[in-house]
């Protein structure tokens, strides 16, 4: 159905192909899970297949693609779009109508549909999808989650023979993420659908996957084979084969059930209590009695007549890194928004410490010396035309707010320990998804407020990214620094979170200590807390226990 013979990319500019030598064969019928590290290629590869690559990002290809037995050397996209259906990193940029009905409806009505199979198919995807309750909603009043959705939803419904989904997953809540992945499984099975899928949630993907595509890195060449022989050597893998290979297991597990199997022996091991190990700085913790970075009593906010947020009680001290979760549309991204004044309060207020107003009556330049958001869009903070301007625009930024005389080059540095092949002379436009973020994330960071607010931040990071921001937030904490961070990452949320705040309808429905809150939720609970159960939370903890003294006397793994 897909083969790639020799390919290789290379972008106008670029001093290196960012895919070369690609060569592989995907069959009808089969989901293939393309890994690898952020910047690797995946987009590329992936814009190959629906054509957009080279047609619409520019750049030379070299060797040939074919979907379906058509070149797409001489097959553009909407030549190949009966074919191939395709959502990107970005759902924004993939709408074109208002609501969610008639996004649903537009790509069969561009290929000719007729408009008694529209409507069934339409009916089909709502309930698939569990988008029946927002059918006439506008799109831009929908949340990242259920924005996601309704991209899958809208290429869903030409039923394509191919699929192509770049980080499907990637903002959406652990139960919708299983939905809209059995939904793909579904067609694969029953219709046959080949599915290429490139994520960076491995934990979520990799046990739905016939194939594993892995990028080892730019330029480098791609192994295609049987997911656990791939994770086995891959950079990129999940926390259970993580813990399959500290324990030695083999083969490696690639689910939970799996490892769950073969955990006995290990819990044996495990008698003694986890320890946290200390790779980082340890957070400080908040001291007793501390003035709190924000406070928010009794806190409403509506959208015309909707009310997002209900009397939601929160307080943020020096020191600590909260998360808050809960399912998509839940009141996340506007219980940050409020905190940063961009919504007003219907009832109830909010506090920032040193600031002599509420955030929605402070001027926005005066905001950054409490507190900074990095939103879900990256690019709603990127203005400039090179990276190099737009850390040098951080700089000068905090500088400003700080009120000192900072040293130039902070931006950059942040950039560099987050993803260090983020080149300065290119257009943030032209960067990854992961490498758009690490740009947001590090123009906020360079500021250091008080108060660091993220909208999921992880979003298009690898594993060993989001290791390097969590070590960065544990400086900032230990510095006293707070972190809020909204986030459907239960991985990241287990590792670095000392709370979590789960919200539900706009409504706080639980609050307290991290291991306490994952534990009590299946939906919500880390990939090792179900296999190793109780107190266990990372790999990290499992290692630590292992390296120390074992009661058992068995040598560690």
């Amino acid at each position: 159905m897909i083969t790639f013979s020799e390919v290789s990319v290379t972008y106008d500019g670029a001093g290196a192909p960012a895919v070369d030598g690609v060569d592989f064969h995907l069959a009808e019928g089969e989901l293939c899970l393309v890994v690898g590290p952020s910047g690797a290629g995946k987009s590329t590869l992936l814009g190959a297949v629906s054509g957009l690559v080279p047609h619409f990002t520019g750049g030379t290809l070299r060797g040939r693609v074919t979907v379906a037995g058509r070149d797409t050397r001489t097959h553009r996209p909407r030549d190949l779009a009966d074919v191939v259906g395709t959502v990107g990193q970005d759902p924004l940029a993939h709408f074109v109508t208002d609501t969610v009905e008639d996004e649903l409806a537009y790509g069969m009505e561009s290929l000719g549909v007729p408009p008694d199979t529209m409507r069934r198919r339409v009916e089909e995807t709502l309930d698939l999808l569990g988008l029946a309750e927002l059918r006439d909603r506008p799109i831009a009043s929908l949340s990242g989650g259920q924005r996601q959705r309704v991209a899958i939803g809208s290429v869903l419904t030409p039923h394509p023979r191919v699929l192509v989904l770049d980080e499907p997953t990637s903002a959406l809540d652990p139960v919708a993420a299983e939905e809209v992945l059995a939904v793909l499984q579904r067609l694969v099975h029953d219709l046959g659908t080949t599915v290429l899928m490139a994520e960076h949630r491995l934990e979520r993907v990799v046990q739905y996957a016939d194939q594993v595509l892995l990028l080892p890195g730019p330029g480098a060449p791609v192994e295609l084979g049987e997911p656990a022989a791939v994770m086995a050597r891959s950079p990129v893998h999940p926390p259970v084969v993580a813990l399959g290979r500290l324990a030695g297991w083999d083969p490696l597990p690639l689910t939970v059930r799996d490892a769950r199997r073969r955990a006995a022996s290990l819990g044996r091991r495990l008698a003694a209590p986890p320890r946290q190990p200390a790779p980082a700085p340890t957070p400080a913790k908040p001291a007793a009695g501390a003035d709190p970075l924000a406070s928010v009593r009794g806190l409403t906010v509506r959208r015309g007549r909707a009310e997002v947020l209900r009397k939601v009680d929160l307080t943020l001290r020096p020191g600590e890194i909260v998360a808050l979760m809960g399912r998509n549309g839940a009141g996340k991204s506007t219980l940050l928004r409020a905190l940063l004044g961009l919504h007003a309060p219907a009832a109830g207020g909010v506090r920032l410490a040193g600031a002599p107003e509420p955030p929605h009556r402070t001027d926005p330049a005066a905001l950054l010396r409490h507190a900074g958001l990095v939103p879900q869009d990256p690019r709603d903070l990127l203005f400039a035309e090179t990276v190099a301007d737009e850390c040098a625009a951080a700089d000068a930024d905090a500088a400003a707010a700080s009120r000192e005389r900072l040293a130039e080059g902070r931006c950059r540095a942040l950039v560099s320990r987050l993803l260090p092949e983020v080149p300065d002379a290119a257009h943030p436009r032209d960067l990854s998804e992961g490498q758009r973020l690490a740009l947001a994330l590090a123009v906020i960071l360079t500021a250091a407020p008080p108060l660091l607010l993220l909208d999921e931040p992880t979003r298009g990071l690898d594993y060993a990214a989001k290791a390097r921001l969590a070590g960065i937030l544990r400086e900032l904490a230990a510095e006293g620094h707070g972190t809020l961070l909204a986030t459907h990452d239960v991985e990241l949320a287990a590792e670095l979170a000392d709370r979590v705040v789960v919200l539900a309808d706009g409504e706080v429905v639980a609050d307290g200590p991290t291991a306490e809150v994952v534990v009590a939720s299946p939906a919500f609970a880390p990939q090792v807390t179900k296999v190793l159960g109780g107190p266990w939370l990372t790999v990290d903890q499992v290692g630590a226990a292992l390296a120390g003294p074992a009661e058992t006397g068995e040598a560690p793994a």
